[in-house]
């Protein structure tokens, strides 16, 4: 998927091709569980979650993946080890496939994420 002019989340998961549609649903569902006190917001045609203003976390099906945005810093370095050897950009975890997704790790950057001081665009 190219971005996305959704103007909400449920309008952004609606484009999303039906095979791939049960994996960013799921993730909605741990982001909003997991990340109390933020906004669901679209942000760069993708799903985001904000707190004091910032984008904190983020998340898109792309065309050949699924993306996972931790935008702090602080929260990619403390999983360092656990995100070595993974497809990793500056702020993505990306997983090539529905079923490679591991929602355990995904939870815990969420509570993480949610456990920090927040208000950070970059964390860094």
């Amino acid at each position: 998927m190219v971005q996305s002019s959704a103007a909400d989340v449920v309008g952004y998961l609606s484009e999303v091709p039906e095979e791939r549609r049960r994996a960013p649903a799921r993730l909605r569902e741990l982001c909003r569980a997991e990340l109390t006190g933020f906004d669901e917001v679209m942000a760069y045609g993708m799903p985001a979650y904000e707190r004091a203003g910032a984008a904190e976390i983020a998340f898109a099906s792309q065309k050949r993946y699924i993306s996972f945005c931790v935008m702090r810093g602080d929260v990619r370095a403390a999983f360092e080890d656990r995100l070595a050897g993974r497809d990793v950009g500056s702020s993505c975890l990306r997983f090539r496939t529905p079923e490679s997704m591991d929602f355990d790790l995904l939870r815990d950057l969420l509570r993480a994420t949610a456990a920090g001081p927040g208000g950070s665009a970059t964390g860094e």
